[in-house]
């Protein structure tokens, strides 16, 4: 097909989706963060070197030409976190659990463990949410949290709710921090997560919240946060919280994305 000086064939309109489609897919990782400016200001200086290479401006090409060649490794390094996101995005849609597709042919088991384990979990946010005590809490899924883990003081016990509320007592010297779960266990207190930079994040919300979003963004864990000033419960993952909610509808939606 020919439109206009323009040849314009399937191949070339599968490209130009193709490269739209990655181009939303990296504004969505960055928006409200501060790479979101530096990724529209690198963008804005390629448009104006691919303009003055078309008009054959030789001196400003060579010297955008030089920059963009440094620039590329420059993003490489800004970016780290996001292209580490795009990338563990592309993995999770490849995986049985993840895709919406493959996941039809393929049912995990449901243990009574796994469900008596995430009722304990429940029951302990539902006392701490009464009585103001704050909370982190990581549960580990697919992603290994193990460098996490190793930054908190290892516990490595059963789960059990007068653990949990031991644990983020306000006067236990554990209490900072998160606890994170791993295969049905506590196996460490007191670790320190990843706070999120996003722009997006309501200010309302605080260093609880923020950890449990940056750590969101890194991983796929489930993560509960029960505020100290609020006695609120909110759940995050995937870089997406359900805040105020009931022991119900916490237990239902962890069952929902660790067990089903």
């Amino acid at each position: 097909m020919h439109i206009g000086f323009l040849n314009f064939d399937f191949i070339d309109l599968f490209d130009i989706v193709l490269v739209a489609f990655l181009l939303y897919q990296i504004y969505k990782l960055i928006e409200g963060s501060i790479a979101n400016k530096i990724f529209f200001g690198y963008l804005i200086i390629y448009v104006i070197y691919l303009m003055a290479t078309a008009l054959g401006m030789e001196l400003l090409s060579a010297i955008l030409g030089q920059f963009m060649n440094v620039g590329v490794l420059a993003l490489l390094i800004i970016f780290q976190q996001e292209i580490r996101r795009f990338l563990m995005m592309l993995g999770r849609s490849t995986s049985f659990q993840e895709n919406p597709i493959l996941r039809r042919f393929y049912t995990p088991k449901t243990s009574k463990d796994n469900i008596s384990t995430l009722q304990a979990i429940v029951e302990a946010t539902k006392t701490m949410a009464s009585t103001h005590t704050g909370a982190l809490i990581v549960i580990e899924k697919e992603d290994e949290l193990k460098k996490f883990i190793e930054s908190g003081d290892e516990i490595d016990s059963k789960i059990s709710k007068r653990l949990i509320l031991t644990i983020f007592h306000k006067n236990s010297p554990l209490h900072d921090g998160a606890v994170i779960i791993k295969n049905g266990r506590i196996a460490a207190a007191r670790c320190m997560l990843p706070v999120s930079e996003s722009g997006t994040i309501s200010p309302t919300l605080g260093f609880r919240h923020r950890a449990a979003f940056g750590m969101s963004e890194q991983s796929d864990a489930a993560i509960i946060v029960v505020s100290e000033e609020k006695g609120e419960v909110s759940f995050v993952n995937n870089g997406g919280i359900f805040r105020n909610m009931s022991a119900k509808d916490l237990e239902a939606k962890l069952s929902e994305y660790l067990i089903k």
